[in-house]
């Protein structure tokens, strides 16, 4: 049971995120015609943020991580549907255990919301395309990617 709560008023969402960055890019999902995002998914009862990222990965890319670091909280506040949503976001750095996945360019997979298939991108992006020309949400944690910091930093995110 997902770590998400609804009502007729807002959504509350308990999420982790992975950040795989390899030769220079980072792996985000992408919905179709939407924008990128960090790798990840909601946090079930009585699972650790870590088992999370791990099973996330396996669903989604059939592929085994290891976690190493926590690198931020994220506060994100954002539409889901008519509804504001209020998410905390944990985001941990990750690598690959093996390399059983395409290690470069575009694959696709599937992930499930509301017992809906959404059918998704995985796509080799490379970093330096983050500073340009490539929207990836939540936008705030960009800077963190791109020049990690040696404490864990906390950023909000408003799109409401």
């Amino acid at each position: 049971m997902d770590i998400l709560f609804k009502n007729d008023d807002f959504v509350f969402s308990y999420r982790v995120g992975g950040i795989l960055i390899r030769n220079g890019k980072i792996l985000l999902q992408r919905p179709k015609n939407d924008d990128y995002s960090i790798i990840g998914g909601h946090v079930s009862a009585m699972e650790t943020s870590i088992e999370t990222l791990k099973r996330e990965f396996e669903e989604e890319l059939h592929t085994k991580i290891e976690v190493d670091n926590l690198l931020a909280i994220g506060e994100i506040y954002f539409p889901w549907g008519k509804r504001p949503c209020h998410q905390i976001c944990l985001y941990y750095n990750v690598h690959l255990v093996n390399y059983d996945i395409p290690l470069d360019g575009v694959f696709h997979g599937y992930d499930g919301l509301d017992d809906k298939r959404i059918d998704l991108d995985f796509c080799w992006v490379p970093l330096e395309d983050l500073k340009n020309d490539v929207k990836v949400y939540p936008q705030e944690l960009v800077p963190y990617i791109l020049e990690p910091k040696k404490e864990i930093v906390h950023f909000v995110s408003k799109q409401i």
